[in-house]
């Protein structure tokens, strides 16, 4: 099983107002569909987030690959 690290969009569209979880997927999993674990939020509008840094790090060492936004991310918490 392919593990992918990335995120899942829970701001509506008409609102124009983007938010996202920092999810746990299965390589295969639709971007809004089911998951493993939630790892923390992004709000792209303000510029907040918030990550749980030892799952994050549990996930990387057992295989999980990181999308570019995700690893983005955790660059600039360090």
């Amino acid at each position: 099983m392919a593990v992918r690290i990335r995120l899942r969009r829970i701001g509506k569209n008409p609102s124009k107002k983007p938010h996202f979880r920092i999810s746990v997927f299965e390589e295969t999993r639709a971007r809004d569909g089911a998951f493993i674990e939630e790892l923390g939020f992004y709000n792209p509008v303000n510029g907040q987030y918030k990550m749980k840094k030892e799952r994050l790090e549990y996930w990387v060492k057992n295989g999980a690959q990181l999308s570019p936004t995700v690893k983005s991310l955790m660059k600039k918490s360090k």
